[in-house]
């Protein structure tokens, strides 16, 4: 069992950038898949993106070329960098390990 817990969210204006953690409850190391989903208001949660515990990754259409997964399996943490944000952006974001743990999201609002 693993416990996530986000942070880094808040109100931005668009065009701006937000870096977002996850932080795992122990060591993920031994994690393979690790992901970020995001739900706005009145909408089916979606997928943003994946890491592997080689690296290796994998992006939604909408955020390719803007948004940047990583991890640091040293610090158990897993990190979205988001830039040019844009207002379609706006959703509570959720951390995500296949079959183990959802973190209990953090809020993100792109707005003038």
């Amino acid at each position: 069992q693993v416990q996530l817990v986000e942070s880094g969210g808040g109100l931005v204006q668009p065009g701006g950038s937000l870096r977002l953690s996850c932080a795992a409850s122990r060591s993920i190391f031994g994690i393979n898949t690790m992901a970020w989903y995001r739900q706005a208001p009145g909408k089916q949660r979606e997928y943003v993106a994946m890491i592997s515990s080689s690296g290796a990754t994998n992006y939604a259409d909408s955020v390719k070329g803007r948004f940047t997964i990583s991890r640091d399996n040293a610090k158990n943490t897993m990190y979205l960098q988001m830039n040019s944000l844009k207002p379609e952006d706006t959703a509570v974001y959720y951390c995500y390990v296949p079959s183990l743990a959802w973190g209990q999201g953090t809020q993100v609002t792109v707005s003038s």
